[in-house]
């Protein structure tokens, strides 16, 4: 992760706090901060510790370009950090997302905390209809999206394709356990999941009933979960893989499977409300 010099400025500004608009740090704070990211120092060593502000962008500037930089970021943006302070982080991260917009990062929420990523890293967005869901299938979908996402920005592209897989299997499993409660149990083939639930939702594209437009998006659907499958056994992390995958092939993994689950899990509200669901 590598920032300009405005950008460090401001960063540094947040970590000592003297934005007003994050927690307040003294020196020795500061210095038990950065001994967590390599750093050695202690405080006052060597008669006597420069400016708050001059010790924390001195600091940064020694890890920019540094993975650590980053999980610094996400440490100074963990919501444990702001308990029982009167400020709100996503203040301070509007504030230092104007300046990291220009680095190709920003500032976003992770369920509870805020993390940095790299912007653009993942495109569509997929909230699922469940998030205050105590089931387990929910809670291991909504795991899924946020897997996705943060592999994507982590460079574990491999990963990121094993958990776009793992996000339509559950979506698929979850719509069929609700429709049809009896069905056996999966036996790991992704594709005749997929065909299974097509056809209780009446999207089988071999149907003679629909139009040609709709049968070639259906179609389409088809093939992100064939795709899917196929990727995952050749580029994911979950075999011995035959490709090295790429941020494109990881980023088009985790945006058609998101795409996926949206239309799935649409089309099951829509068919539901309409009466047109067994």
């Amino acid at each position: 992760m590598k920032l300009s010099e405005n950008t460090l400025a401001e960063l540094g500004k947040i970590v000592t706090g003297d934005t007003r608009m994050s927690p307040y740090r003294s020196g020795p704070m500061l210095v038990t901060l950065f001994n967590q990211f390599g750093s050695n120092d202690s405080y006052g060593k060597g008669g006597g510790f420069p400016s708050r502000w001059v010790f924390a962008e001195e600091k940064l500037r020694l890890i920019n370009g540094q993975v650590t930089l980053r999980h610094l970021v996400n440490t100074i943006f963990d919501a444990r950090e702001w308990i029982g302070k009167d400020l709100k982080p996503e203040v301070a991260a509007e504030h230092l997302n104007k300046y990291l917009k220009f680095d190709g990062y920003e500032i976003v929420r992770d369920g509870e905390h805020f993390k940095v990523r790299e912007t653009g890293a993942v495109s569509v967005q997929f909230d699922t209809p469940f998030p205050k869901s105590q089931e387990v299938n929910h809670i291991f979908i909504e795991e899924q999206v946020r897997k996705c996402d943060k592999k994507v920005d982590e460079g574990d592209f491999g990963g990121a394709i094993t958990n776009a897989r793992s996000l339509v299997e559950a979506v698929l499993i979850e719509i069929e356990k609700k429709l049809s409660p009896s069905a056996s149990q999966y036996d790991g083939d992704l594709i005749k999941l997929n065909k299974r639930v097509q056809t209780l939702l009446n999207l089988d594209p071999a149907r003679k009933d629909i139009s040609d437009m709709l049968r070639q998006v259906l179609s389409g659907l088809t093939s992100v979960v064939n795709g899917l499958a196929s990727m995952r056994n050749r580029m994911s992390d979950a075999h011995a893989a035959g490709y090295k995958a790429s941020k494109h092939h990881a980023k088009l993994a985790v945006n058609s499977a998101k795409t996926f689950a949206d239309f799935i899990f649409d089309s099951y509200s829509y068919q539901k409300g309409a009466g047109k669901l067994k």
